[in-house]
C-alpha cells in the first residue's frame, strides 16, 4: 500500500512600502503584487497583517504539494519576486514547512 505524502508551506513577508500616504495607496501596491503571486505561483497569497500602517504590509503565502523540494522552491521564488519589486522594500522573510512528521 502507497502512503501518500504531503508537504505544506507557508512564507510570511514583511515588506516597507515606498512613498505611500493611505491605506487606499497602500492596497493599490500590495494588491498587484499578491495577485502576481496568485497568478505566477499558483499558491495562496493574502495581506495578512498590519492593515491599519499605511507604510508595512504582511503577505502571507501558502503551497502545498507531495515534494517537499517543490514547496521550498517555490517559496523561495515568491520571496525573490517580492524582493525584486522596487517600489517596496523586503524586511524580512520566515517560511515554515511541515510534512507527515510534523
Amino acid at each position: 500500500m502507497r502512503v501518500a505524502t504531503m508537504y505544506v508551506g507557508a512564507l510570511e513577508l514583511d515588506v516597507l512600502l515606498g512613498d505611500v500616504r493611505s491605506l487606499k495607496e497602500k492596497r493599490s501596491v500590495v494588491r498587484p503584487i499578491v495577485a502576481e503571486l496568485r497568478r505566477r505561483f499558483e499558491v495562496a497569497a493574502a495581506e495578512a497583517g498590519d492593515q491599519d500602517l499605511h507604510r508595512r504590509a504582511l503577505v502571507g503565502v501558502a503551497c502545498v504539494a507531495a515534494d517537499h523540494a517543490h514547496v521550498v522552491e517555490v517559496l523561495d521564488r515568491c520571496e525573490r519576486l517580492v524582493a525584486s519589486r522596487p517600489e517596496i522594500e523586503l524586511l524580512s522573510a520566515r517560511t515554515r514547512i511541515m510534512g507527515p512528521e510534523d
